[in-house]
């Protein structure tokens, strides 16, 4: 082990005017001569949770055996080949929580409030909503209590609507949010990435600043350069290469929120778009997914939500190999095999964008391995067939590997109707060594997943 000039604690921030930049995990964090595990710089667990709404197209993404993952990964998850040690992917499970009420066809595109706490949302317009506390909101409270910011709910899809009746009498807070701190509180989320860097590197700052900031085409590094200059001289040369690494993504992420706001207010009058949100959907999802890697990097979070898109949402996905198809249309294919083959393309560029995280998290050092080392991911739906609504066979996939705690390479087939989404989501948090009898629609844990 390199034995650094100078230790400096994992909590360090640079602060300049109106800013305070968290550092990433550094050698020098690490007391010489000390092994990283013995430390309290030993990387942090990391949690993430991505939903989308309308299933998975049958037939397209149920690996063909059990165990240990095949040859070929199937069409939905074919852009995680590379980290295919990473993954395991659930078949099965039963989201009994997005289920609707007897009766009540279409109630269930509520499904989002249910998706991390396996609970049946409350029926009601009003603001008397009622649903449950969600795991990553269990987790930041043992895990973000020393971070910045203890979660980051994020959104690419504009919520459009508040707490007024979306249809059979439901709130439109079950669709806008997965992240809920208790059951009657739901979290938003954010859609503009300008507010999400701010959120994370200008605290102190007024919105004047920031405005002046961005107007004069400053970065919220030129504020604190001395300092980067001094702590480079007192560093090693491993920690010089992963903080000029860390000081020029920052930049990088800058310069793309530069051109979007340039973007925006070039955009058509009758074009509502906030400053800061790229018109391409793809550069806004990866502009998401960058942040919440820096995040993570610099400690400044260690658990985040993301809602890749709404329920009933036609949006199309130009950038996919669906380019025309509406989602929520598509979605209802009348088990057409050239329409859930359409379908299965939309499910497939999701995939694909979640893959551009992955590989972020997979290239970012962090202690002795990786982000994605040390991150435990859950994605999924809690539709399984989106034609007729059904809510079993719900397409879930776990990645990362949580400091050691999780194995990957693996297909866990679960019997169809019998295990309850609430059974993973209990087997997460024992994954994160918070303990419970039961939670949400539990019937106990995932047998196969230790």
């Amino acid at each position: 082990m390199f034995i650094t000039k100078k230790h400096i604690s994992r909590r360090s921030m640079l602060r300049g005017a109106g800013v305070a930049i968290g550092l990433p995990l550094l050698d020098a964090m690490i007391p010489a001569a000390t092994a990283l595990a013995q430390t309290a710089a030993v990387p942090p667990p990391r949690f993430w949770g991505g939903f989308v709404p309308h299933g998975a197209a049958p037939g397209y993404w149920v690996p063909k055996t059990e165990g240990a993952l095949g040859a070929e990964l199937p069409f939905v998850w074919k852009h995680l080949e590379p980290f295919r040690d990473h993954l395991n992917i659930l078949t099965g499970l039963h989201s009994t929580s997005a289920e609707p009420p007897p009766g009540e066809t279409g109630a269930d595109h509520w499904v989002a409030a249910a998706f991390l706490c396996a609970e049946k949302p409350k029926k009601t317009a009003g603001a008397d909503v009622f649903a449950g506390q969600t795991i990553d909101q269990i987790i930041a409270a043992k895990y973000g209590q020393e971070t910045l910011l203890p979660s980051m709910e994020i959104s690419v899809e504009d919520p459009g609507s508040g707490s007024s009746n979306c249809g059979e009498g439901y709130s439109c807070v079950y669709t806008n949010t997965i992240a809920w701190t208790s059951p009657t509180t739901p979290l938003p989320m954010e859609l503009n990435p300008q507010v999400v860097f701010e959120r994370m590197f200008g605290s102190g700052s007024t919105p004047e600043q920031r405005t002046e900031r961005r107007e004069r085409n400053q970065s919220i590094l030129d504020s604190i350069t001395g300092k980067i200059s001094g702590m480079r001289k007192e560093i090693s040369a491993t920690d010089r290469s992963r903080l000029d690494a860390f000081t020029e993504n920052v930049r990088e992420i800058e310069r793309r929120l530069q051109i979007a706001a340039g973007a925006t207010s070039a955009a058509p009058e009758n074009f509502d778009v906030p400053p800061g949100i790229p018109q391409s959907f793809d550069e806004h999802i990866k502009l998401m997914f960058d942040l919440q890697a820096l995040a993570y990097q610099a400690d400044i979070t260690r658990v985040g939500t993301m809602l890749l898109a709404r329920d009933l949402t036609g949006r199309v996905y130009p950038e996919s190999d669906a380019p025309t198809l509406g989602f929520h249309g598509g979605s209802h294919h009348g088990e057409d095999p050239a329409r859930i083959d359409e379908f299965s393309k939309i499910n497939q560029y999701h995939v694909k964008m979640l893959a551009y995280f992955v590989d972020k998290l997979a290239k970012t050092e962090d202690g002795d391995g990786s982000l994605l080392d040390h991150s435990l991911l859950l994605f999924g739906s809690n539709m399984g067939n989106p034609n007729q609504h059904l809510h079993y066979d719900v397409p879930h996939i776990l990645i990362g590997g949580n400091n050691g705690k999780l194995k990957g390479g693996r297909h866990l087939a679960y019997p169809t109707k019998t295990v309850p989404t609430g059974n993973l989501l209990l087997s997460i948090l024992d994954q994160f060594d918070i303990p419970r009898e039961s939670f949400g629609d539990s019937t106990g844990r995932l047998d196969k997943l230790v």
